[in-house]
Order: structure tokens, then sequence, then C-alpha cells
């Protein structure tokens, strides 16, 4: 916005140093991050007056040459070259003094969203409606227009040019034209102004920083991994006395207990499990095991260092165990809609692995779906083979409860509901996770109508008998009818004399036929023998 002032009017910054001073680019900044292109309001008629919006008040000139209205750019330039000349330009009329920083944030948010709040409209009405002034006003925005003259019935008029330039010109020379209001005064208030408006833009707030969600993630992996080290070693070392305790005792945890608790084998029949949490079903298994061990002994200082590394897995576990619920609590701080969908460990380690809940946000469901399997996705399209189906979000208990062959179906479902989820927890102020517990509802049943046409796909062409109600005849009880139990003989089998009758006629058939054949055998001999004889004559 400053750039392209100083290009519609390029010699003003040069010739101006309070134009060209940082109370005047803060002032711009703050327009900015509001999302305006100009906060005044002008009134023009018999005899003119504009209302400016500046970072201490709300302020009403009186514009005192009309031909101003009519003047083209250069013109109205050259009236506000000097102080002087704007003195005699315009003259203030009314100023409302914002309280705080506070107030001056109301305000400037309600003049964003294009509606007349309380002060304005206060100062509005006492300044022109209770004045009895029946000229028109000139508004930049057409929405805050509406407004005004929907509520206070003041009669506002199209923006021009011209207008704009006078506006410019008070801008210009506005600690002058303003009695009290000094350029170091407007500096500061312009910077604080413009730091809370942007921290309110931005909703900055302590409890949304998600770097510490990040780290806390991080943390909790990395305490697993260490977790299962230590476990697994201490049941190695402490094996070597006592090697059936490890299939009595299966949690990590309750063997560290056990381990520091007990100590030597021995001591066993001795020792009282229940101080330490443990079962009396356990704690008889573990002395009765304890009395035929086939461990080996184990001096002082051997327990002594186990003793430690029992100790040592009992602070990471307890410790893990805090820092769980503190990443429940941060998550559902942050990311209350996403948290109730999946869970916090699987919406952290989605926020981690996208580099914030802003940059989760940007990502479209797609990526959502299969963000965490990065590297099969590209050796997928490297082989030219299929692309996965899911990848963080296959821990989520939405997409473990479905059906192998629905969990494609359902994890894209879900990925597009999270996406959606994340875009209001970064940008909005929500604290209860209405809109995830609505899409959650909704992923539900859509599982639950997938698994149903599955069903019905398995049970298609097959044909369900008929089920129809009985009907008792009238008439009394039925008879048994012993005529109805006719049994039906079996057919004589005739295929033996059929084929005995015709077995003589098939032999005569055959000799006549082999006659035949022998007869025109017969002639080529004959014929021969006579050809020979012929030959030897």
């Amino acid at each position: 916005i400053w750039l392209n002032w100083l290009r519609v009017r390029p010699g003003i910054g040069a010739r101006s140093p309070t134009l060209g001073g940082i109370a005047f680019r803060l002032d711009w900044v703050v327009a900015a991050a509001a999302n305006l292109l100009l906060l005044a309001l002008l009134r023009v008629g018999l005899d003119g007056a504009a209302v400016a919006w500046t970072p201490a008040g709300y302020a009403l000139f009186s514009l005192k040459n009309k031909k101003l209205l009519k003047a083209d750019a250069d013109t109205i330039y050259d009236s506000f070259k000097e102080a002087s000349d704007a003195a005699r330009q315009v003259d203030l009329t009314a100023f409302h003094r914002f309280k705080d920083t506070k107030a001056a944030m109301e305000a400037a948010t309600e003049l964003t969203e294009g509606t007349v709040g309380k002060s304005m409209k206060k100062f509005l009405k006492k300044s022109i409606v209770d004045a009895g002034l029946g000229d028109s006003l000139a508004v930049l925005d057409k929405t805050l227009g509406g407004n005004i003259n929907k509520k206070l019935g003041i009669e506002v008029s199209v923006l021009s040019e011209s207008l704009k330039e006078v506006m410019r010109g008070i801008r210009l020379h506005l600690t002058t034209l303003i009695e009290g209001l000094e350029e170091s005064e407007v500096k500061a208030m312009s910077l604080g102004l413009a730091h809370t408006l942007s921290r309110f833009k931005l909703k900055f707030s302590p409890d949304k920083v998600d770097v510490m969600i990040m780290q806390a993630v991080g943390l909790l992996d990395d305490l697993d991994k260490e977790l299962n080290n230590f476990a697994m070693r201490l049941r190695e070392w402490y094996g070597w006395h006592f090697p059936e305790m490890g299939k009595i005792v299966t949690e990590n945890l309750a063997y560290a207990k056990v381990v520091k608790h007990m100590g030597l084998k021995v001591k066993a029949k001795d020792t009282k499990f229940g101080k330490i949490g443990v079962p009396e079903d356990i704690a008889l298994e573990v002395q009765k095991a304890a009395e035929t061990s086939m461990g080996t002994d184990i001096t002082d200082e051997d327990l002594v260092n186990i003793h430690t590394l029992a100790e040592r897995v009992i602070e990471l576990t307890e410790y893990r165990a805090s820092l769980a619920e503190y990443l429940k609590l941060r998550m559902n701080a942050i990311a209350p809609n996403l948290t109730y969908m999946v869970g916090e460990l699987v919406g952290a380690r989605l926020i981690s692995q996208a580099g914030s809940l802003m940059s989760l946000a940007k990502h479209p469901s797609s990526t959502v779906q299969i963000l965490g399997a990065e590297k099969a996705l590209f050796r997928a399209l490297k082989t030219k083979k299929q692309t996965p189906k899911y990848g963080l979000i296959y821990h989520a208990s939405l997409v473990g409860q479905a059906a192998p062959n629905l969990k494609g179906k359902i994890s894209r479902v879900l990925a597009a509901k999270l996406s959606l989820c994340c875009r209001v927890d970064a940008l909005g102020d929500q604290v209860e996770p209405s809109l995830g517990k609505e899409y959650k509802e909704y992923v539900e049943k859509r599982l639950a109508t997938l698994e149903e046409g599955g069903m019905r796909g398995m049970t298609k062409g097959i044909s369900k008998p008929q089920q129809g109600k009985f009907e008792k005849k009238a008439g009394g009880t039925v008879k048994y009818n012993a005529e109805a139990d006719a049994v039906e003989e079996p057919v004589k089998k005739k295929r033996k004399a059929t084929e005995e009758a015709e077995e003589p006629a098939k032999k005569k058939k055959r000799k006549a036929s082999a006659a035949e054949e022998a007869a025109v055998e017969e002639v080529p001999k004959k014929k021969i023998k006579k050809q020979v004889e012929k030959e030897e004559e």
C-alpha cells in the first residue's frame, strides 16, 4: 500500500518529511494488517466535512473549499503541499480520542469487518445527526457505508478520486491539523496498535505454540526405545541369578520393582510383595520358583549395579507417564478437534511430521493420508507399483477397527475430515472439539455403511427360503392317510432281453460283410495269376 501510494503521487514522499516518516508508514502497516485500503470517512455537502481514523482516535474535519470536490488530482496535491495550505482547505470540527490500545484495537477490528461500533456510532450521532447536518457522507467501504446508512440514517454517496486525494492531504498534515497531537505520540500509538492488532489477527497465544508438542512426542519415542533396551538388559542381567522370574513377572515396571524390593532370590520368602502392588498369586509363584531356581549366585557388588539399573527403569517409566499426560493436555489445548479424531499421540506425530500445525493445515487431505509413508510412496513411484494407502493415520483407532479390505477407503475418509479439523484448530479459537465430534460420528457411520455393503456383497446370489406364517386349517384334527404310503415298484430292466435278441442279427451281418470282403479280395488275385501265366508263355 505504501509503494502504491508513492507510485500515484511520486513527489509527495520527497517533498513532505511527515509523509515519508515512520509514523505514516506504521499507520499504513496497521491498515494493511487490518485488511483495509483506507480507514477514513468523508462527509461532503454545503459545508463539507471529513471523518478520519487515526491511531489516536476519530477526527471530524469540515471541508472549506468546495471546488476541491471537482478538481483534478494535481490541483488537490498543490492545495495540500504545506501545513498552512491544508489549514485553509479543511478545519477540525470534532475529535474523539481512544482511551487505550484495547479500544483502538476494537475500533480497527470493527472497521475491518465493516461494522459500526459503539464508539463510532456515538461519535457520528453526536457530531452529525444531533448537530443537524443533513449532508451526504462518502465512505470507501461499501459494507461500512451501508451499515452507517441503516443504523444512523445518514445519506452515503459514492467516493470519487478527488475525495481520495483530499483524504491523503488530511493524513499528510494530521499532526498539524489536530491540536495536541504530536508526531512522537502518533509513532508510539501506531507501533503499539500494529503489534496488538497483528497479535489479535494471528491469534497468538503461548498455549498455541506447537513446538513443545513436536519436542514432547520426539522425546516420548526416544524414551520408549531406551526403556525397552534398559528393561531387556535388566532381565538378562538378573536372569543369570533368577531366570524363572522372567516368565512369571511379564511387565517391565513390575519386574524392576520386584528386583529392587527383593534383591537376592534367597530373600523371596521374607519379602512382602504387596507393598509394591504385586498380586498375591504372582507373589506365591515367585516364592515357589525361588526355592527351586537354577540360577547362579551373584555378589553384593553385582546386586548394587542391578539395583541402579532397576531404579533407572522405574524413574524413566514414571517420567514417561508424566510426559504422556503433559502431551495430552497440550494437544487438547492446541488441536482439540484433531486430538478427538485420532488421539493425542497420532495427532502429535502428524504435527511433528508436517513441521507445525499451520503446515499440517495447509496440506491437502491426500497428503495427510500418506503422511509418514514418504519412502514407500517414492519407491512405488520409482518402481511403478501401487502407492501406499495410509501413513501415520494407520495407527488411529478408526482405521484399526476397520476390515483389511476397507482400511484404504476409511483412511481416505478420515484424512479428508482431519484436514478440515486441522484448519479449524490452526486458524480458529475453539476450545471444545465440537467439529471433531461431528466428523468422528460421520466417519463411524461411513465405516458401518461400508461393512454392511461388504456383507451384502458376500451374500449376493444366495436365495433365502420363504418363511411364511403357519396357519392351522379348520376342520378338526387331520387323520393319518395310510393309502398315501403306496411305494412305487421299480421298473423292470428289459435291456438284457433286447440285447440277446439283437446279438444273432449282428453276427449274421458280420458274416455277410466278411464274405463280401473276401470276394472282393479274390478278384485281384485271379487277375494277377493270369498276368503271371501270360508272361511265362
